[in-house]
Parts: structure tokens; C-alpha cells; sequence
């Protein structure tokens, strides 16, 4: 009996003592911390600001000016110089960018650009409203900022890029942030917050990126004051003229049909992996599957080879051929009707463009090209610049595929030489309307990078196209894919068909 008392003690004891351990949950923590920073009305109302002060570079004390300026939606700068030596960054909506006086001008690239980008939308919207950017939030449990108590928060956006924010477990103020930023971690500590147009703001600052250790006092911060775009846009500072822009993209179109021919010699493999963002904020594996890809007659032929990271069983293999087959067959037919359609518009003069691949420089008819740099991409020089919508373009009768990419803004890196395309990033900055809305629709915000190497000093091939969009489809609700598609084992070689079988002869 005593014994059974004790345990009920021990259970209720629990009940009463246990959770001041646990942490709270992310919303309310979230919830607690924007009732701290002011009014949600006034800190939504802030749609830019610019603060400035003095930066110390705790190494060796040298100290120079600090100034750094925000404007809704994306966009963002900062910028400090240390007795000439100037450090300064930049996204405009489209491209991030990083320059100093000692390496000069680049536009990011891969995690660097997707750790910026998440760096961006903070700075702009910090956590409020995070649902409306497809971003997911879980908890980090307890632990402490110089010794002050703190609850931690997982802010993951759609990319999978995941910033740790600590909140003061007594004022629920912002204490500190771990933002990646590609290979190291930047991380910033607050304090000293006062009022500003109803929002509080921390005008002392100190962050560590790498090696070194740096600390901000502000004595200026300012919202809503009006800041031009060209104050996000990349500094010119360069005088070596660039090419002409419509002349470049004329050669890249120029170049379309040369590359078709060549790529048409190559077989290679393909790997797509599907992810998903889990409620956590953790980007997680769900399914993959490798196809090996040949071109026969124009027509790309692909075959299952693997799913999963494991190869197809001799059976799973067996049956895949033979529906290479099949496919092979069904080619030979399309091409006599293909033939059979030719003979027949030729004898009243309609042409036949059906099958012809899209170039960007087609594609980049409906946009409007910004920001036109030289850059080193890869040890090769490289003619960068952005993209946006072209308010200008007549879309009435366009045809699906500019519609499309008319919708679409951001940067693109061609190598001079070659006149081909080696990286593009892109977001989808409007909806997407498929069949007029019908059928689908993809919803803004829809982003993809895509990426090539060059293949045997002839040709730009793909090497790596990261993917992440939602669709609401008809009356199924919403589909989301987070892929990530690799290309690679690119092999010349000749396609014959013989027996229904397609036979790959490598060429030597």
C-alpha cells in the first residue's frame, strides 16, 4: 500500500515539476518572440530599413564604417570597410553576390546562393508569417546564450537550408542565429534592443563567420525610408567592355542546332532523387531511380537500371528491355508517319517543326536582361547576368513554353568562349497557370538551378538540376517535388537497330 502511494506521489510530482523542462513548443515560442519585438501591424509595416554604425574587427581592433539596408519582398545589401580594405553583399531579387577588395566580384552559386537566400528572406520578414513562404519550423529544445537561458527554434525553408534562432527564455528576444553560408556557419549575437517606430531593434551586434569575430554597434536605424533597386544591384567596377548581349544570345541560338547533332553521339546516366521536407525541417531521402539515356533517331530512349541506390534484379531488368523494345518500335512507326506528314507539306509549302528542341536564347525572348557582368566560373570566363518578366512582351499569342518562362526571374552564366550555357537559377516569380488553370497550376515561388559540365571540349552537358516546385492539380489538391537530378558517364557512341533491340557501339 505504501508502496503504491509513492508511486502516485512520484507520478504527480512529475506532472508539476517535469514541465518546466521541456521546451515549448516552436509556435508559441515564435508567437512569444514577436509580441517582444512590438506589435505584429507595425513589424509587418516595416517594408525596408537601413541601419548603420561602427564595425570592430576583435582580432586586431581596427574598426571602419557599418551599414546594411533591407526592402521587401527579397532584397537586400550590406557593406563595411576597413580603412579602404571594403567588404560588401548583395541579392536584387534575382542573384546574390559577394565582393572585397582583394578577390573582387562573384555572383553565388549552389548552397552558397540557397544560404543567402534564406539569409535574405529572414533579414526581410524574420520569421513572421514563415507558412506564406513554404518554410516549416520545429523545435531545437533548450539551452543558453551567455549563460542566459534560451528556447531554440528550427526555421527550414523549402530548399532544405535550416537557420537555428535562440530566444531568450525570460524577454523571448532574439539572442542569436546559426545561418549556413555554403562551407561555414555565420552566427550573430543581440543585444541591446530599443524602440523604433513601435518595433525593437538590437542596436549592439556581434558575429563570427569563420576565423573571424566581429562586433556592430549601430547608432541609426531607420524604416520605410525610400532605397532605389539599383542600391541591390551588382557595383560596376569593372571597365573591360562586355559583348553584346542580343548578339550573344543570337550565337547561343546559332549554336542550338550544333549541339543537338553532337549530343545525339552521347548515351549517359541519369539520377533522379526525390526528397521531402518532413515536419521537422528535415530534408529526408524518400526514393531515387538511375536510368541510363541514348538518343535514337532524335528520340531519347531511357532504361531502368537501378532504384534505390540497388541495381535491378535479372528478372526487373529483363522486363525493362523489353519495354526498350516496345519503345524502339513505336519510334520506327512515328518516324514513317513523320515522313509520310513531310511529303505531304511539301507540296503546299508548310513547314514541319515538330520535335525541335528549345533554346534559352528562344526563352530569353520573353525577358527582360539586367545586370550584364564579366565573372571567372570554374577557372573559364563567364558573361553573367539576370533575368526578369518583360513587362514589354506580347504574350497574347506566345507560344506555352515562353509563357512559362516568362513568369520566371533570375541569373544565368554563359561561357564566352563557347557560347553555351553553363549554370542557370531560376524562380517561378507568378503562378503558372497549365490549361488555364484546369488542369494545374504551379504555384509562385516554384524554383530550379540547373547545371552543366563541359564534356570532352566540345559541348556543355548537363550535369546537376535541382528542382523545387507545388502544383495544384485539378481536383487532387496539392503535389509538391523536391528533386534532385544528376547526369553523368556521358560516352559517345553510334545506335543501331537490329533484331528490335537497341545495341550501343562505343565508338573508340
Amino acid at each position: 500500500m505504501k508502496y503504491k502511494m509513492f508511486i502516485w506521489l512520484a507520478i504527480g510530482l512529475s506532472f508539476i515539476l517535469v514541465p518546466a523542462g521541456f521546451a515549448q513548443s516552436p509556435n508559441k515560442v515564435l508567437k512569444k518572440a514577436t509580441k517582444a519585438l512590438g506589435k505584429k501591424k507595425a513589424i509587418k509595416a516595416a517594408n525596408s530599413w537601413r541601419k548603420s554604425g561602427l564595425i570592430t574587427r576583435v582580432k586586431d581592433g581596427t574598426q571602419g564604417d557599418f551599414m546594411m539596408q533591407a526592402s521587401k519582398p527579397n532584397r537586400f545589401h550590406a557593406k563595411f570597410d576597413f580603412r579602404g580594405f571594403e567588404t560588401e553583399t548583395g541579392f536584387n531579387g534575382k542573384s546574390g553576390w559577394i565582393r572585397n577588395s582583394r578577390e573582387g566580384l562573384k555572383t553565388l552559386t549552389g548552397k552558397e546562393s540557397d544560404d543567402f537566400k534564406a539569409e535574405v528572406l529572414l533579414r526581410n520578414w524574420r520569421w513572421i508569417d514563415y507558412k506564406k513562404r513554404k518554410a516549416k519550423i520545429s523545435s531545437g529544445g533548450k539551452g543558453a546564450v551567455n549563460e542566459r537561458p534560451a528556447n531554440i527554434v528550427f526555421l527550414t525553408n523549402r530548399n532544405g537550408v535550416r537557420i537555428k534562432l535562440y530566444f531568450d527564455a525570460s524577454t523571448h528576444l532574439l539572442l542569436r542565429e546559426d545561418i549556413p553560408a555554403g562551407a561555414q556557419t555565420k552566427t550573430y549575437y543581440y543585444s541591446d534592443y530599443r524602440p523604433i517606430n513601435g518595433v525593437k531593434e538590437a542596436f549592439k551586434i556581434e558575429t563570427t563567420v569563420g576565423d573571424e569575430k566581429f562586433r556592430i554597434s549601430l547608432d541609426q536605424v531607420v524604416y520605410n525610408q525610400p532605397i532605389d533597386s539599383s542600391a541591390f544591384n551588382f557595383p560596376n567596377i569593372s571597365g573591360e567592355p562586355l559583348p553584346d548581349i542580343p548578339g550573344l544570345l543570337r550565337e547561343l541560338q546559332a549554336n542550338s542546332d550544333r549541339i543537338d547533332e553532337i549530343l545525339e553521339n552521347y548515351s549517359y546516366s541519369q539520377k533522379v532523387t526525390k526528397r521531402e521536407l518532413t515536419k521537422d525541417g528535415i530534408l529526408k531521402v524518400t526514393k531515387s531511380e538511375t536510368n541510363q539515356l541514348s538518343f535514337y533517331k532524335g528520340n531519347r530512349i531511357s532504361r531502368l537500371v537501378a532504384k534505390n541506390g540497388k541495381p535491378l534484379t535479372t528478372a526487373q531488368q529483363k522486363k525493362e528491355d523489353k519495354e526498350v523494345e516496345k519503345r524502339v518500335r513505336k519510334i520506327e512507326k512515328k518516324i514513317a508517319k513523320q515522313e509520310a506528314r513531310k511529303v505531304s507539306q511539301s507540296s503546299n509549302g508548310s513547314p514541319d517543326g515538330e520535335g525541335r528542341r528549345i533554346s534559352v536564347a528562344e526563352v530569353l525572348r520573353a525577358s527582360k536582361l539586367l545586370n550584364p557582368r564579366r565573372e571567372i566560373l570554374g577557372g573559364r570566363s563567364v558573361i553573367v547576368f539576370d533575368f526578369e518578366p518583360n513587362p514589354d512582351f506580347d504574350f497574347s499569342n506566345a507560344k506555352s513554353f515562353l509563357k512559362f518562362f516568362g513568369k520566371t526571374a533570375g541569373v544565368m552564366w554563359i561561357d564566352e568562349n563557347d557560347k553555351q550555357v553553363v549554370r542557370l537559377e531560376a524562380v517561378l516569380a507568378d503562378s503558372y497557370k497549365i490549361g488555364g488553370g484546369i488542369l494545374a497550376k504551379l504555384r509562385k515561388g516554384a524554383s530550379f538551378a540547373l547545371e552543366n559540365d563541359r564534356i570532352n571540349d566540345e559541348i556543355w552537358l548537363p550535369s546537376r538540376a535541382d528542382i523545387n516546385l507545388s502544383v495544384r492539380v485539378l481536383l487532387f489538391g496539392g503535389v509538391k517535388v523536391n528533386q534532385i537530378v544528376e547526369s553523368f558517364d556521358y560516352r559517345k557512341f553510334k545506335t543501331e537497330v537490329e533484331d528490335s533491340k537497341v545495341n550501343e557501339l562505343k565508338q573508340p
